[in-house]
């Protein structure tokens, strides 16, 4: 089965190595020495059954159920999103700036995966780290990779854009969030791989409220983030500026930051008072 006319020629030959890789335990390396090498008739038939879900535009990651991020092997389903390269700088930010800061409390709102609090951690083992999400399901999967990679977090569900479930949370050194900011009429301009199988709570959020989880993060750091305090946020590029208005010029000290593609995608903030 082809690949070639939904995916470039680099893309279907790391797919089918993948594919080849995990369910029949060989790679292309191995399919060359071993050319006459046979595959037993069910593999074959997952095989074929998992190249159909790619030409459909399953991301590799929910076909395997696995994701790198930081160096780290995470468990993913379609319950999380597919963590990403840039959400990856964000926390080399934190880390960054965390060896001179030696900040000790952070939480995580929004976790998904958990790819962020079990990074954080496993670098910075002494760190205590919270992490929030409204879905059980991705706390479920969160859980699983912290047991993984032995990081242990404190997981709670909640909706953090209720403001009395949110005020029951303590007070941090760090506010840490990659939250839903994709309005939903750039819906049609995404690849179908995105919107068909990523989780659409944790991608898109009202046209009319691009910044409520922003928005939301302010508020709720007015009362929950300790003075000398830092927040760092991901967001869409389009709305880096707007996000670091939301901090208070008498309060916070703003930066926006570009990811490795001149992207304006990270803002950050410090509380001095």
């Amino acid at each position: 089965m082809e690949l070639s006319d939904v995916y470039n020629k680099e893309e279907a030959s790391i797919f089918t190595s993948i594919l080849f890789d995990f369910f029949a335990d060989t790679n292309r390396a191995g399919m060359l020495k071993e050319p006459g090498k046979i595959i037993p008739p069910r593999t074959q038939q997952i095989l074929e059954e998992n190249l159909w879900l790619l030409k459909e535009y399953k991301p590799i990651q929910y076909i395997t159920g696995e994701a790198w991020f930081y160096k780290l092997k995470l468990t993913v389903s379609p319950a999380v999103l597919i963590p990403r390269p840039e959400t990856e700088e964000l926390v080399d930010e934190l880390l960054r700036i965390n060896q001179k800061k030696n900040y000790t409390d952070i939480i995580d709102i929004g976790t998904g995966s958990g790819c962020i609090p079990v990074a954080i951690k496993k670098n910075m083992p002494a760190l205590n780290v919270t992490a929030i999400d409204i879905s059980h399901d991705a706390l479920v999967i969160a859980k699983q990779n912290a047991a993984t990679h032995a990081t242990t977090i404190v997981f709670k569900q909640l909706d953090f854009l209720d403001d009395a479930a949110a005020a029951i949370l303590g007070k941090y050194d760090v506010i840490i969030s990659n939250p839903p900011y994709i309005p939903e009429k750039q819906q049609g301009t995404m690849d179908k791989n995105v919107t068909a199988y990523e989780p659409h709570i944790a991608l898109f959020v009202k046209d009319n409220q691009p910044l409520i989880f922003y928005e939301k993060i302010a508020a709720f750091a007015l009362e929950h983030l300790n003075q000398n305090g830092m927040i760092f946020l991901e967001t869409h590029e389009e709305l880096a500026k707007e996000v670091a208005s939301l901090f208070n010029d008498a309060l916070y000290e703003v930066e926006i930051k570009k990811d490795i593609f001149e992207k304006e995608r990270m803002v950050i903030a410090t509380r001095y008072r």
